[in-house]
């Protein structure tokens, strides 16, 4: 059984939301607002009498396996049903567009320990992702005057949160390059050296996206998040907001958490190493150990867009601002810019539009 939850505005009874700008709960239609913690009454009381929601079958009976993963929900103000996936936490009402929040998907051992509310709202979202596209020059100029923005959607994405310890070694090749010339030759030098390294390092909330509907590689070029802005769980910063539980679990993003504890130890052991022109290396030996995992919930803006038929998803960082996603490449004007006329260049502007990717 799910519970389905509404926080209603004591002053109006409409349907109150988290608001980013002034980090409080405030209701759409008397304007009235109030703190979080005052909601956090109106969320036990609600957590006592919570509805229960049953499997619903309209039309006929279900094929097996038509509704695996299949969740249906009654909205508290209109009655009108919401459908979704046993992941959905948190929508909006399609009928009255009260927003709700299935408090059964974030209680027991799936309640999140932490979340980071969102400090951009969806106005400064679509600003920035106005000035994320006008400041890239290879753009075409009709996607960044043009309005190509289907939908814009702020979600809480599930993610999981590892401390961790490394003993890392490393034996690395530095080189150092000496160039000078006289009246008759150029002269090269390369000195090569053996170069080691070991130490332990300590790390801190080391995130792994937990939810199979967003691409790692987006949700990682958005980062960092900062743990200094992470509160209690309270379902009510969920309200106005969509919101999922994992479908990935601890267990299963270990490999990545040990994949990134050992990239950064690579890169703080290389961090020490000074004075080479070149340095090459691998890790020797790594032993890894981690404390506990924390459940958490970060915020994140989902853009998406069609330009000449072709989709585009777009991410924004709800805490930072920072943008990340592909864009498309005004390949003409990039012909244009360079004056293509040899091979070579020919090569080089092709590697060119295929790094226009993922950057801010």
């Amino acid at each position: 059984m799910t519970n389905l939850e509404q926080f209603k505005c004591p002053a109006c009874g409409g349907s109150v939301e988290f608001d980013a700008g002034t980090q409080k709960m405030k209701c759409p239609y008397c304007g009235s607002e109030f703190d979080v913690e005052a909601i956090r009454e109106q969320e036990t009381a609600a957590s006592e009498q919570g509805d229960s929601i049953e499997w619903q079958a309209a039309g006929g009976e279900w094929q097996e396996g038509e509704t695996d993963g299949m969740r249906v929900y009654t909205c508290q103000s209109c009655g009108g049903e919401i459908i979704g996936d046993e992941t959905l936490g948190s929508t909006s009402c399609p009928y009255c567009g009260n927003q709700v929040v299935m408090t059964g998907q974030f209680s027991g051992a799936l309640r999140p320990d932490c979340i980071i509310p969102f400090k951009f709202d969806k106005k400064a979202a679509r600003q920035n992702f106005e000035k994320f596209v006008r400041s890239r020059e290879y753009v075409p100029k009709q996607f960044k005057t043009d309005k190509h923005i289907d939908e814009i959607k702020g979600v809480y994405v599930p993610v999981w949160l590892f401390d961790g310890e490394a003993d890392a070694s490393m034996q690395m090749e530095g080189i150092k390059i000496r160039v000078w010339e006289d009246s008759v030759y150029s002269y090269t030098e390369s000195r090569h050296y053996d170069v080691r390294r070991a130490g332990h390092v300590s790390f801190k909330d080391i995130p792994v996206d937990g939810s199979e509907k967003l691409d790692d590689e987006l949700m990682e070029s958005i980062e960092p998040f900062y743990s200094k802005d992470a509160v209690d769980f309270s379902t009510a910063y969920l309200s106005g907001y969509l919101a999922d539980k994992y479908d990935v679990d601890e267990k299963q993003s270990e490999a990545r958490a040990n994949e990134r504890i050992r990239h950064s130890a690579r890169e703080a052991l290389e961090m020490t190493v000074k004075g080479y022109t070149e340095l090459n290396g691998e890790l020797t030996s790594i032993d890894l150990n981690r404390g506990r995992a924390k459940y958490a919930l970060y915020p994140v803006w989902l853009l998406s867009a069609t330009y000449k038929g072709q989709a585009y998803t777009f991410a924004m960082n709800g805490q930072t601002g920072k943008y990340a996603g592909d864009l498309p490449v005004d390949e003409g004007g990039l012909w244009k810019y360079f004056g293509i006329s040899t091979l070579g260049w020919t090569i080089a502007i092709y590697g060119l539009l295929m790094l226009l990717k993922f950057f801010v």
